[in-house]
């Protein structure tokens, strides 16, 4: 994994003087509720790991002696990020608490929540904190970091970490946390979650600082992340102007509704908000993030920085800003990490939340594994290892005189119909795909100078991947297309991936490399033209790098940004391209265990485990419709997209198993998307318990995800957003609306038999607020 670099920036959050748009009246000044800020919570006293070095080997934070390193963290007082101010530790001696189920005391009082800045170490931890009540009740919620190693993406990023010798250069974050609290009782105190002492190997969950946000009488909001960035939204007229991000949330024991609308713009010298946003429906205590639509109101260069200042308000008396620089203007990317780091994921992107991955090449010709145990794909590499099975088996099979490169004339793709393809991902409900336009392998599936090793020069003599894109833009133009692209190769001559070219495993000999054309150097030559190919032939919205080594030159990634913004395209690519920007995350076969803010996609195959096709593997192994479309839930509320694998066979045919569960999860998919696709996780908790998720449709509803088939009752142990009088009906379930009643935190909503028969798979409760 690679994550986004760069120094320890301050993100200021103060409420000040307003900025005054030159073309405006002077605007109203913003009426930040007393008592709303957040209070920051000392935890010097239970301070008990030592995470944060001023050299290698100084500090220990994960039980491997790896630390963040000091210079790159907020030195020692109050720091405000997010507009959240935290109490941060001393970086000399212990500096965070690992979370072993330790209490923190806290001022009595009436909180929605609490802020914490975390990370864990060797993977992500966390589990249940509970508060504590001065009426002796508790409540309880889900916590967990990510892995500090995912860098990047939190709200503090170093460019770098310290090992017991040396400086790594990987990037490493920590994280914003929140922890949802009843505001109607006064909170006593915290008890954080119980996961492990930092030890190699097993998963830690470190906290270094605590802040409460107080719950106010009447309306009140609070404006935090707020940032300028370079995506585009559409705004009245139909042209694309510049988005600007910000989250509000409701501090008031009021919910926002019409008629108490939060009204947020951006106000700044020379600027113009030209498609403010409004939040209709909005819980007490829960948060969205929205985005603003603004353009210059005078002529300036693109990206010259204005100090301003995002501001919600609510009818003439109740506003809340925070201060940002914005970014005016999006000019033409730079082969640099600063001008790379500001590209995020477009909104399609986030709102597509399914994509079907796609591993097809010359491995699906010996299309073989130990089932659920290797990856059918890395047939190549497996059977140079004479303690791999693949290495035995293909002796067995194939002779030991059989090189890998005799697959090529087999890999025929001669059943291929990209048509067939592209409707079939459209039954399945995915709105994007990802081509492995070349694996590590070395063989390219489209059209390149570089070499002869491609689909159009042997084997099927076909550009696949311009058949499959030209079928999508014709019959699927709604499914953005997109291309997976290696960037080692393991037995190419300029530069092996595995120390040596091609030979044959059971003599050493070495064989040829077929179609292969030399090159002075593998990045320069080979990797980064491709990469260019890839950009200018086939405009994919989607470039998917794996591996992350040799990095891929700045300037492709600065390419791709620019050609598709000529084209009016909005696209994106991932965190193994080599370099520490990147605009999502990518566990492999894994998921995270809850929300992870910064954007996220998990792949896996329905095989399980591997994305090639593995002909060894029966039918009853592969992943249920049930299975996936459940994944798919629990991904989703976690701010996840879920990018699920097939492999089609040699001959281009998709088996049939795999197109089964594909058009039953569309089946799904067609009843319940709407709690899918264009939602956002729920700011609060992304579950309750085992069996319950949860989404949010901004301004529209929220969705409760039953895992299991409801009984006749479904009882939610949260605090669901839902008032008096408001609907919740079962997605799918011609009846009546649903008798529910809330008490004391508890939601339990009555289901008929007629409903707990109907669906399938996972059951969406829909909470209807207008």
């Amino acid at each position: 994994m690679r994550g986004r670099a760069g120094r320890f920036v301050l993100a200021v959050g103060v409420i000040g003087a307003l900025m005054v748009p030159a073309t405006a009246a002077p605007a109203a000044p913003v009426r930040q509720r007393a008592g709303s800020d957040p209070v920051p919570v000392s935890l010097g006293g239970l301070l008990d790991n030592d995470g944060i070095g001023e050299s290698p080997g100084q500090a220990d934070f994960d039980g491997s002696t790896y630390s963040f390193p000091a210079d790159q963290v907020p030195a020692a007082g109050t720091v405000t990020l997010g507009g959240v101010p935290y109490d941060f530790p001393p970086t000399a001696g212990d500096d965070n608490v690992v979370a072993l189920g330790q209490d923190v005391t806290v001022a009595q009082g009436h909180y929605l929540g609490a802020y914490l800045l975390g990370a864990s170490s060797y993977g992500p931890a966390g589990g249940t904190a509970t508060v504590h009540y001065a009426d002796g009740g508790t409540s309880q919620a889900p916590v967990s970091a990510p892995d500090w190693y995912s860098g990047g993406t939190g709200v503090i990023n170093a460019s770098h970490r310290f090992s017991p010798t040396e400086t790594d250069a990987h990037p490493v974050s920590i994280f914003p946390i929140f922890l949802s609290m009843d505001p109607a009782r006064e909170a006593t105190s915290v008890t954080l979650p119980s996961t492990a002492k930092p030890v190699a190997g097993t998963p830690s969950m470190h906290v270094f600082a605590l802040s409460l946000q107080p719950a106010v009488q009447g309306y009140a909001v609070r404006v935090g992340d707020a940032a300028s960035t370079t995506k585009t939204m559409p705004a009245p007229g139909g042209q694309q102007v510049q988005v600007v991000q910000a989250t509000v949330q409701n501090l008031g024991d009021q919910w926002l509704r019409p008629g108490h609308t939060a009204t947020v713009t951006v106000e700044a010298a020379g600027v113009r908000t030209v498609a403010p946003a409004t939040l209709d429906w909005l819980a007490p205590g829960d948060a969205q993030r929205v985005e603003i639509g603004i353009e210059a109101s005078s002529p300036a260069p693109p990206g010259t920085p204005v100090a301003g200042k995002v501001i919600a308000r609510v009818g003439d008396d109740t506003s809340a800003g925070q201060d940002l620089t914005l970014h005016v203007g999006i000019p033409p990317y730079e082969a640099t990490d600063a001008s790379l780091g500001q590209h995020q994921a477009p909104d399609w992107f986030d709102n597509a939340k399914f994509g079907i991955f796609i591993h097809w090449g010359l491995y699906s010709v010996p299309a073989w594994a130990p089932v659920g145990q290797e990856y059918a794909e890395w047939y190549w590499q497996h059977m140079n290892d004479p303690n791999d099975p693949t290495y035995a088996h293909h002796a067995q099979t194939y002779g030991e005189e059989t090189d890998y490169d005799s697959f090529i004339p087999q890999f025929t793709a001669a059943k291929f119909d990209p048509e067939a393809w592209v409707r079939l991902f459209q039954d399945a409900g995915a709105k994007y795909f990802v081509l492995t336009a070349k694996h590590h392998e070395g063989f390219s599936l489209f059209d390149t100078a570089v070499t002869d090793r491609d689909s159009v020069a042997m084997g099927p003599h076909r550009d696949l991947v311009d058949a499959l894109f030209k079928a999508d833009r014709e019959y699927t133009p709604d499914v953005h297309p997109g291309l997976y692209y290696s960037l080692p190769e393991w037995y190419n001559p300029a530069d092996p991936w595995m120390g040596h070219g091609p030979q044959n495993p059971y003599t050493g000999q070495p064989v040829p490399y077929i179609g292969y054309k030399p090159v002075g150097d593998y990045v320069t030559d080979y990797q980064a033209p491709q990469m260019e190919e890839l950009i200018h032939q086939y405009s994919p919205d989607v470039m998917w790098c794996d591996i992350g080594t040799p990095a891929a030159p700045r300037s492709v990634f600065a390419d791709f940004l620019n050609h598709a913004a000529q084209q009016g395209d909005q696209v994106t690519y991932d965190d193994r391209c080599g370099i520490p920007t990147h605009d999502y995350t990518t566990p492999e076969y894994a998921k995270y265990g809850d929300t992870v803010v910064a954007k996220w996609e998990a792949s896996r195959g329905l095989d399980p485990r591997s994305y090639g096709y593995n002909a060894a593997t029966p039918d009853d192994a592969y992943m249920t419709a049930e299975e996936a479309v459940q994944d798919l839930v629990d991904i989703v509320s976690k701010n996840g997209n879920f990018l699920l694998d097939i492999g089609p066979r040699a001959d281009g045919t998709i088996p049939e198993v795999m197109q089964d569960r594909l058009r039953r999860i569309g089946a799904w998919l067609k009843v319940n998307g709407e709690s899918v696709y264009n939602t956002s996780y729920w700011s609060r908790q992304a579950s309750a318990g085992d069996d319950i998720r949860f989404t949010v449709a901004q301004n529209k509803a929220f969705y409760i995800t039953s895992l299991k088939r409801p009984g006749d009752q479904v009882v939610v142990n949260a605090p669901v957003p839902i008032q008096a009088g408001q609907q919740i009906s079962l997605l799918g379930y011609d009846g009546e609306p649903l008798h529910w009643t809330m008490e004391d935190g508890t939601l339990k909503i009555d289901v008929p038999a007629a409903a707990q028969s109907s669906g399938q798979y996972a059951w969406v409760f829909k909470v209807k607020w207008s």
